[in-house]
């Protein structure tokens, strides 16, 4: 079984259910996904809101871990991303070497403001939390009470690991950031992440590769 589980905010809830929908469809193999929402939480997650929280499941990925109870492998991923390959070749890729596997990005943005106006803020490893892959057994530093007063930069730069070679590197195919990353042939993606901000926004209507997430919530919503 794959287990998957999808940031959740309700801002957004048309891309959670659309990517889950592009999983489904490609998938060879049993999936399992959940979605990480905030009111299911709250016994594990009551940290204050912080003011650069530009979605609701900044830090309930970190929980994924110890929603998997701390056995066997998980995968994270951001809602704002469609995925155009099989599940299976990405959870293929599992390597018990390491304690996490992403998608080693050099994310560097210029503008200081993303969608709705959520603030953009630039650090070291941006966007590397938005795939991820758990070794859950080798995650257990991501206890509740950690998540819930660690920093943000110690999340997402991963500073629990306390060794950065703990940190495996997934083919870029598998995060390509929409309007950042250099344009490919959709046959060449595996997992596309509006990140600046799906076409599900009007700001963002006609960003890359939109007609491609427009076609899959369009099969999603056929019925006859």
């Amino acid at each position: 079984m794959i287990r998957i589980f999808i940031g959740y905010d309700p801002r957004e809830a048309v891309a959670f259910n659309v990517l889950s929908h592009s999983i489904q469809a490609r998938a060879s193999e049993p999936v399992l996904i959940a979605p990480l929402m905030l009111s299911q939480l709250k016994k594990m997650l009551w940290r204050e809101r912080h003011p650069l929280q530009s979605t609701d499941f900044s830090f309930s990925r970190f929980l994924v871990p110890l929603l998997s109870g701390f056995e066997g492998w998980s995968l994270f991923c951001d809602c704002d991303m469609l995925v155009l390959d099989d599940i299976a070749n990405l959870w293929a890729l599992r390597d018990d070497r390491f304690a996490v596997q992403v998608v080693k990005h050099d994310h560097r943005p210029a503008d200081t403001t993303k969608f709705l106006d959520q603030p953009q803020r630039p650090y070291e490893k941006k966007n590397w939390s938005s795939v991820i892959l758990f070794n859950n057994a080798k995650c257990t530093a991501l206890t509740a009470d950690y998540v819930n007063t660690a920093t943000g930069l110690q999340l997402h730069q991963f500073k629990w690991l306390n060794d950065d070679a703990l940190i495996g590197e997934l083919p870029a195919r598998w995060n390509h950031l929409v309007d950042y990353d250099p344009a490919l042939p959709p046959e060449q993606v595996s997992l596309l992440h509006y990140t600046e901000g799906g076409p599900y926004f009007e700001a963002y209507r006609n960003c890359g590769y939109a007609d491609l997430w427009l076609a899959e919530r369009d099969r999603m919503l056929f019925a006859g």
